[in-house]
């Protein structure tokens, strides 16, 4: 061992795995960075003077005398408002040749907020897409992951809530995008003269999957520096957070950790936890509100990363492809928020929450409609009119292209009612009715 302006160097490897390298050495601290024949690397294990890091791209080609040099601080990134607008990798560094921005250097990972320190949600975050707006609404604050089976459109749905969402600041964590999907969301952002307000940090298919494992953590960065600093109300979008976990398996199988269920390390809990559990909403006012994306192997929702993240989120919305338009809607029985009683019919109009239900309710009636008929049993003429009811309610109101404001979306429902109901089946309170139903 050497060392050369303060940065310890050493040059023998004890183990070296598909991902790591183990060695002896003092003085290092877990989560410090160092670089492993001229690869970044980050501490992941300390036992004893023992410690193994792991190369983000790989080890092939690392001989066992191969130089390591630590450099005795964790990953950083520079906060300040240079932020907004730009792309990032997953080291926090600029993309397209872009300028270094200035800033305070910050360590990334941080514990997540006391709860002394939290406030209880209040203020509604409004998307623009009634599946959620509608019929579950999201709260400040909040985490909740969109599921979704790999052939849906998740990522242009993300897009379109970071468009549409009622938010001082958008920070998008790409994790195993691909090239299109990167463009996709870049072309939309530039396009739609958004920029200013929305950060992208971006791990691509073709930049190695351990590198994922940082882009959560310099997002909620990010999403801390606007949040309390500016008092912000800040929206991060996680996609896709399966590929996060599968990079995290990927560290621990090559590390010869005893697989958990699916293959999945034991810490995977923990470790979404730590990222989830940075939603937050400040007492002045700022707030942080995590959406992530999981997509479901086969639609299986007893995987283990579907399941942990149940636990640890406050609902979920689920997207699936309607059989009857063809268009992909929030679907309205398998989505849940957890929140939304906080604010429908306080922080948006009084007929919110009877609208919601009574809609939800018909769109039931309908699907049991469709049973009967897939069943070679008559319908009733209800049963016609549900039917037909739902295909609007698809139409008009589930589909994600749909984008109006909240009392739209009553409006609008309300209109679908009197089309194809009367006010008893309808079952709403009768002051509303009279208020609210169309003439």
């Amino acid at each position: 061992m050497e060392t050369k302006a303060f940065q310890r160097i050493y040059t023998q490897l004890m183990g070296i795995t598909k991902a790591t390298v183990t060695l002896k050495a003092q003085g290092v601290a877990n989560e410090e960075l160092a670089m492993v024949h001229g690869r970044l690397a980050q501490v992941v294990k300390i036992f004893g003077d023992m410690v193994t890091l792991q190369v983000f791209s790989g080890t092939e080609g690392i001989p066992t005398n191969a130089e390591v040099v630590f450099y005795g601080e964790p990953p950083k990134l520079k906060v300040g408002d240079d932020l907004a607008g730009r792309f990032f990798d997953a080291y926090g560094r600029p993309l397209f040749g872009a300028t270094e921005i200035e800033g305070e250097p910050r360590e990334i990972g941080g514990p997540s907020v006391n709860p002394l320190r939290r406030e209880q949600p209040s203020e509604l975050i409004a998307t623009g897409i009634a599946g959620i707006d509608l019929n579950n609404t999201l709260v400040t604050g909040q985490k909740i992951p969109f599921f979704a089976d790999p052939d849906q459109p998740f990522n242009q749905v993300m897009a379109m809530v970071a468009l549409r969402a009622q938010a001082d600041k958008i920070i998008l964590g790409g994790m195993g995008l691909s090239n299109d999907d990167f463009l996709f969301f870049k072309n939309v952002f530039e396009n739609a003269g958004a920029l200013d307000r929305i950060i992208s940090f971006v791990n691509t298919t073709e930049q190695p999957p351990v590198e994922r494992l940082l882009v959560p953590d310099m997002a909620l960065t990010a999403a801390e520096y606007f949040a309390v600093q500016k008092n912000e109300k800040v929206l991060v979008l996680l996609t896709d957070m399966t590929l996060y976990a599968d990079a995290l398996s990927i560290v621990s199988n090559r590390m010869d950790q005893i697989p958990s269920k699916d293959s999945m390390p034991g810490s995977l809990y923990s470790d979404l936890a730590k990222i989830y559990e940075k939603a937050v909403q400040f007492p002045d006012g700022g707030s942080i509100t995590i959406i992530a994306v999981t997509t479901l192997s086969g639609g299986d929702i007893t995987h283990a990363i579907p399941d942990n993240t149940g636990y640890i989120t406050e609902g979920q919305l689920f997207l699936r492809t309607d059989s009857d338009t063809g268009k992909v809607i929030v679907d309205p029985f398998r989505s849940l928020s957890r929140l939304k009683q906080l604010v429908i019919g306080k922080k948006t109009r009084e007929d919110h929450p009877q609208v919601m239900n009574a809609a939800v309710r018909l769109y039931a009636d309908a699907a049991n409609a469709k049973t009967k008929l897939e069943n070679g049993f008559d319908l009733t003429e209800y049963d016609e009119r549900a039917l037909k009811f739902a295909h609007d309610y698809s139409m008009k109101l589930l589909a994600i292209d749909i984008n109006i404001e909240v009392d739209t979306m009553l409006d609008t429902a309300w209109q679908l009612f009197a089309k194809y109901f009367s006010q008893t089946e309808v079952a709403i309170k009768n002051e509303l009715v009279q208020k609210y139903w169309p003439n």
